[in-house]
């Protein structure tokens, strides 16, 4: 526990501040979640639209200063990464064998 006064402000604020960013970092790993269900489940349009969205919250959470730009950076690589994998193997499949 905090000794000082200044310290069990802070305290108090930190949990403040806490409860004020838990939705937004909820949303962001429900969009996450979903978009990436649509991916290993195959349905790439779906998937397309979630992302989207997933880096839109993502973007959202970094400007607000709830997670790190750096952090945000990360989650968005990665999720993206994991789209154009799913995507590669149904351009594949598209294209004509010549």
């Amino acid at each position: 526990m905090p000794t000082t006064k200044t310290a069990e402000k802070e305290l108090r604020a930190a949990e403040r501040k806490r409860e004020r960013n838990k939705p937004a970092l909820s949303l962001c790993k429900t969009s996450i979640d979903k978009a990436e269900r649509l991916i290993s489940s195959g349905q790439v349009d779906a998937a397309q639209k979630a992302v989207v969205e997933a880096v839109s919250t993502l973007d959202k959470a970094a400007e607000k200063g709830i997670i790190h730009a750096n952090n945000a950076a990360r989650r968005k690589s990665r999720l993206i990464q994991k789209l154009n994998k799913a995507q590669a193997p149904q351009a594949k499949a598209t294209t004509p064998a010549g």
